[in-house]
């Protein structure tokens, strides 16, 4: 959002929680995504950006589940509905979409055009941006930043890491030959700004050019905060301590920003040592 109003952008943000603390001149809607948001939410935009969902990184009972769809695919849904009801209508829609879009791949290189997997992520992370894709038809352009592991020390999976590794007891998961498509959290949030305000459409993979395997990461990181990091998880306890979604811990997935570099988008952060050492300095 900081770098949406640097760049001169006047913004309205859409947000479940009333209390938020937002940066001075920045208008607040309260929106659950359960249904269309106030319509005055959406007057005089020009751009609407969706980013919104439920956190994929818990165990999934059934419940969660429905959770994880819902909030992505009907609340896209909604918004798209609530557009289609105004006069003045945005001239583009900016929707998060998932690099668990692509599934577990092994060492193949994924690019925008690669096929979707068969699993439930990969069929939320589809009917989610066939829901975006219906904005389409009411003139404007829509553009699925597909998001891989954006790294930021405030939340996310880097923080979730950070403790254990900064005590000496981090270490690869599994075989730690999977890949990891990662982005610094700078580097995310100026390509959203770049599809925002350049004619881009369609899927745009939303991750660093050099993805690396997990035992490349696990060995960076530990350099990185100068600690060991010699207890490698297994993937059986990975599954006894959170279920079914150990299998996205696990996943390889080689992803590549084709779309991204091929619009001319330049990252500050393509290679991961410089980016944790930006993010820890």
């Amino acid at each position: 959002m900081s770098v949406l109003g640097a760049a001169g952008h006047n913004l309205h943000a859409l947000s479940r929680h009333p209390g938020i603390g937002l940066p001075a001149g920045v208008g607040l809607s309260v929106w659950d995504g359960r249904t269309e948001p106030p319509r005055e939410s959406l007057e005089n935009a020009d751009v609407v950006v969706h980013l919104a969902g439920e956190p994929v990184a818990q165990r999934w009972t059934p419940a969660v589940k429905q959770r994880i769809r819902d909030s992505r695919v009907l609340s896209t849904g909604h918004l798209v509905q609530a557009i289609s009801k105004l006069s003045r209508r945005p001239g583009a829609f900016v929707c998060a979409s998932a690099i668990g879009y692509y599934g577990p791949r092994g060492d193949e290189m994924l690019p925008e055009s690669a096929a979707p997997g068969p699993g439930f992520l990969e069929k939320v992370c589809v009917e989610w941006e066939n829901a975006a894709r219906a904005a389409s038809a009411l003139g404007l352009r829509v553009t699925m930043v597909r998001i891989g592991v954006a790294l930021d020390v405030r939340g996310g999976a880097l923080a979730r890491m950070l403790p254990p590794f900064r005590l000496g007891i981090g270490g690869p998961i599994a075989s730690g030959r999977q890949w990891m498509s990662w982005i610094h959290q700078a580097d995310l949030a100026e390509l959203l700004r770049f599809v925002i305000e350049n004619p881009i459409s369609g899927p745009v993979n939303g991750v660093a050019p050099h993805p690396v395997t997990n035992r490349e990461f696990t060995r960076t990181l530990a350099g990185a905060i100068r600690r060991p990091a010699f207890f490698p998880i297994p993937a059986f306890g990975l599954k006894l301590l959170f279920g079914e979604v150990a299998e996205l811990l696990v996943a390889s997935q080689r992803v590549i920003p084709q779309a991204a570099e091929s619009a001319g988008f330049r990252f500050r952060f393509p290679q991961l040592g410089p980016a944790l050492g930006d993010l820890l300095a």
